[in-house]
């Protein structure tokens, strides 16, 4: 059985912890997620506009515990993206903040809880492959349309592998410092709430008082955090915290930088906590690979052995299986978390599993002598910018869309946008800042002569950097 459909057996425990307010219990819990399970009179498409809440994570449930597909979006994401999104998948139903119930046209309110609402549309039906169960968005800051379609199996199977690995129970309490609907976030709560522990919801970030408190006040076990937040905790000086109750520390969203990786190794040593750095996607639900925390002081560099229940190897350009160690290849992976596949039009959400267990990464790696991985490069076009997934094409046919010649590129935290007219700077930037959420830190724009392009009129990307 599934995570999710357990949850009323852990009884009077309590499952989310909200920072304004009274514990949830697990039995309470299941009883308002079927409550807003209810409405859904046939089985179709619903969105949610998701927060750190209890409201979102009751309509998570709902959604998974009436096997009605859901796609996951900020709460935040802006309205033309948001409204982008509406028009390609026409969901039946939404379940989102009040103050945001406007922007769905023709919508009826079916079902409220506190601040968040449920709207019914007028979509048409149609037609939803059985296992279909959560679609995440491939690059979350430009609103794609592209989701990873992923099951009810794949959500159980990555939960589990985690929850054994991460030595979860009962007794965790964390604390949500990423957003559900972020795939690391939202691994985050389904590995949990299938062991019976407490969730910290907040939404407070890491540079805010009140996130510390509430980790001293609910005795927070364990913490999770992107590249970005491991290079906060090193400025608030994380190694003279007074933290009595955190044991693990998770770390995934992009790669950290070997010394980085390092220092809070021999920090976590010190402290008695267990530092686990990670390797995921959303096309493999979360999760594919960690780093063992006694490892990690002598690996720095590695994403470690797979998953529990998972498999790893290399194939070289011709597809060939590469054997030895030390060869760079593209990294293949193996296991029942693997998605379904790719949406990027309503009709594919009667699709059925086309990757059948077997994704392959578009990153290059290698193996070590003693069998852990080392991610070397990336293949496509894709970098991660604070934990966030950051679709560079599509944020190039965003700026272009107002007229503006451009091209992106970069590294991991590390954003470049180049343009050839001086006087779009300062617009670029703005209009970055307020499409996609991308702090103005997070981004370069650069002026050229001109883009550089190859004999086919393509961007030389390379040529650029």
């Amino acid at each position: 059985m599934s995570f999710f459909d357990d949850i009323g057996g852990y009884g009077r425990a309590p499952a989310l912890v909200p920072e304004d307010g009274q514990p949830i219990a697990y039995a309470a819990l299941a009883e308002q997620a079927d409550a807003l399970g209810a409405v859904f009179q046939e089985r179709g498409l619903a969105f949610l506009l998701a927060r750190n809440c209890p409201e979102s994570v009751v309509g998570y449930l709902g959604c998974l515990r009436s096997r009605t597909p859901v796609v996951l979006v900020a709460a935040g994401l802006h309205r033309d993206l948001l409204a982008s999104l509406l028009q390609t998948y026409a969901p039946r139903h939404v379940w989102l903040p009040r103050e945001r119930a406007d922007e769905i046209t023709g919508g009826r309110e079916v079902f409220a809880l506190s601040g968040y609402v449920m709207l019914a549309t007028d979509a048409p039906s149609i037609e939803v492959h059985p296992d279909l169960a959560v679609l995440v968005t491939t690059s979350g800051t430009t609103g794609s349309r592209k989701l990873v379609r992923q099951s009810y199996a794949n959500l159980t199977a990555n939960a589990s592998a985690i929850a054994h690995y991460l030595q979860i129970d009962g007794r965790e309490r964390p604390i949500t410092s990423l957003p559900m609907n972020y795939v690391y976030g939202l691994s985050v709560i389904n590995s949990h709430l299938g062991r019976g522990a407490s969730i910290v919801l907040t939404e407070c970030g890491l540079m805010q008082k009140p996130f510390w408190d509430l980790i001293a006040r609910h005795g927070v076990t364990s913490l999770a955090g992107v590249p970005y937040t491991y290079e906060i905790l090193r400025r608030l000086n994380f190694r003279s915290m007074d933290l009595p109750s955190l044991r693990v520390l998770t770390q995934a969203g992009g790669k950290l930088s070997a010394p980085l990786v390092e220092e809070f190794a021999r920090v976590a040593q010190k402290k008695g906590i267990r530092f686990y750095v990670m390797y995921g996607a959303a096309e493999a639900t979360a999760r594919m690979s960690y780093l063992p925390p006694e490892r990690a002081v002598e690996k720095p560099s590695s994403i470690g052995i797979p998953i529990p229940g998972g498999e790893f190897w290399i194939e070289d350009d011709a597809g060939k299986v590469v054997e030895g160690t030390g060869i760079v290849g593209e990294l293949v992976f193996r296991g029942p978390n693997v998605a379904l596949g790719y949406a990027t039009r309503r009709e594919d959400l009667a699709l059925g599993d086309e990757w059948r267990g077997v994704l392959r990464t578009g990153d290059m790696a290698q193996r070590d002598e003693d069998g852990f991985f080392h991610v070397v490069g990336r293949r496509s076009r894709f970098i991660k910018i604070f934990g966030n997934r950051v679709n560079l094409q599509e944020l190039e046919h965003l700026i272009q869309a107002e007229g503006i010649e451009c091209a992106c590129t970069g590294e991991d935290d590390q954003l470049r946008i180049y343009v050839v007219d001086a006087a779009h700077r300062e617009r670029v930037t703005a209009f970055v800042e307020e499409r996609t959420g991308l702090h103005r830190s997070a981004y370069r724009v650069s002026v050229v002569a001109q883009l550089p392009r190859n004999e086919a009129g393509k961007i030389a990307y390379a040529a650029l950097a």
